[in-house]
């Protein structure tokens, strides 16, 4: 490998911006993000080879999505002490072989195991390969960076149902698994060619009291969340959720006064990092409810097909890519609060004009409207994804994409629990009295409301909040805004 595209780790030396390297990792998120949804399909066929009820195959999800989001935390120490190249290929080969376990399952016990290895690769795979292409990215190119990683996020929620339900159809569930094979071996290879190699920090200790609470504060929470939209009624979504609130505060209080915490909690100080935490974490919440109440409202609702509603939803797919090619231009010209004030706001209309949809109105004027709304959670999405990291220094960038990558996890199982939650909570109001899809209008609308408050962060923002990024030619004077 060229020298110049190596650099010590952790090191604030610029590497060469390398668009092969950023669309190697978005396609190993674009498979980490797929088969964290994918099997919902698939789920019937699975019960009837395992002679299990349908509802007991969600263990498999569940167990990957909470591997993931408890496995996150760790990843930042084990890039910086073993070396991310080693780290990230090691993530790959273990999400590979676990795919591999995956369709030799015999049973729902191992593959429940089989997923739980995958979520373990899955959970190395994210924050590392996030690592590697901010740190070998200039400022300068940070949105051309974030605009290869933030595509797998949007489009994996919206392609899963109908990858899994194809493969499963024309297949067999297996397939779900095995595609990831030739994927995976590609990957790795790659991996170890575009990845700089370096040796990582033998003597960095792991702060094991931030790393327990950390991991069981959102553990717990993932475990809540899930309860929350599958059993309501039950005491333990609450119990669980605050439960991991409490192990989260434990480990803030510890790792504030660690000599060697697992996060420097410093990158909050810095305003456009703090954003993500806030605005953007409602922005990902209220987007990650979408795709969950878009299906339901068109097949239980106005009562359509599942493949009649599933090309419905896939105008928000066509919407996020359509747009793609002018969000770093827009974001270039008009600079991120802008931009992040009128994707929340935008977005938030369009959730309220979902909410007056009926079986009724024109199918054309239905799906341009999704169309719009893809765009605009495409805007958003890249312009979080690129502020995030606009002024935070080298030394803080490990700690900055682990937490960031952690409440991305939280955000998107947040959305869908709250969507769930809402769902349920208009359902029988006399507001709907004999509106099929009542209770749905009513979760479109308080999306609409709750992502306001996130309009409302982002005119908080300075004025040209994370200018070196979006506007790295115009050499203003003056120190960053933090």
């Amino acid at each position: 490998m060229a020298a110049s595209n190596q650099v010590a780790e952790g090191s604030g030396t610029t590497q060469v911006w390398n668009p092969r390297l950023a669309l190697l990792v978005a396609a190993t998120f674009f498979m980490e993000f797929l088969d964290g949804t994918v099997l919902t399909t698939a789920i019937p066929n699975i019960a009837a080879d395992f002679a299990v009820p349908a509802a007991d195959v969600n263990i498999t999800m569940t167990a990957y999505l909470l591997t993931v989001a408890v496995g996150i935390p760790l990843s930042g120490w084990l890039a910086e002490r073993f070396g991310a190249r080693r780290v990230f290929c090691l993530a790959i080969a273990v999400f590979t072989v676990a795919s591999l376990a995956c369709s030799l399952s015999q049973d729902l016990t191992m593959l429940t195991a089989s997923r739980i290895l995958q979520g373990a690769g899955g959970a190395m795979m994210v924050p590392v390969g996030t690592l590697v292409v901010l740190r070998g990215t200039p400022k300068s190119e940070l949105l051309r960076a974030t605009a290869f990683l933030v595509w797998p996020g949007l489009l994996a929620p919206v392609l899963a149902p109908l990858v899994g339900g194809a493969l499963t159809t024309y297949l067999s569930w297996h397939w779900i698994f095995l595609i990831n094979l030739p994927l995976g071996a590609v990957a790795f290879i790659a991996a170890f060619r575009l990845v700089p190699a370096t040796t990582g920090d033998p003597g960095r200790r792991l702060d094991w009291p931030g790393l327990l609470l950390t991991t069981a504060g959102v553990g717990a929470l993932v475990v809540g969340l899930e309860l929350a939209s599958t059993h309501p009624d039950l005491p333990w979504a609450g119990i669980s959720a605050l439960s991991g609130a409490a192990a989260l505060t434990g480990a803030v209080l510890w790792m504030r006064h660690s000599p060697n915490p697992l996060f420097d909690l410093g990158v909050f100080r810095t305003r456009t990092f703090r954003a993500m935490a806030t605005g953007g974490f409602i922005y990902r919440l209220t987007i990650s409810s979408i795709p969950f109440l878009l299906p339901l409202m068109f097949q239980q609702g106005f009562g359509w097909t599942p493949l009649h509603a599933g090309i419905m939803v896939a105008a928000v797919f066509i919407g996020n890519i359509g747009i793609k090619p002018a969000t770093t231009p827009l974001i270039r010209r008009f600079g991120f609060k802008a931009m992040l004030v009128f994707a929340s706001l935008a977005s938030a209309v369009t959730f309220a004009l979902c909410a007056l949809l009926t079986p009724e109105t024109p199918q054309a004027l239905t799906f341009a409207l999704l169309v719009c709304s893809g765009a605009f959670r495409s805007i958003g999405f890249s312009a979080y994804a690129s502020v995030q990291y606009a002024d935070i220094v080298p030394a803080q960038l490990t700690s900055a994409n682990t937490v960031s990558a952690t409440l991305v996890q939280l955000g998107t199982g947040t959305g869908i629990a709250v969507a769930a939650l809402l769902i349920r909570s208009f359902h029988g109001l006399a507001a709907f009295p004999q509106d099929p899809a009542g209770p749905f209008r009513g979760a479109f609308l308080a999306m609409a409301l709750l992502m306001l408050a996130s309009t409302a962060d982002s005119l908080f923002l300075p004025r040209h909040a994370g200018a070196e990024v979006s506007r790295p030619n115009a050499n203003r004077a003056g120190p960053r805004p933090v």
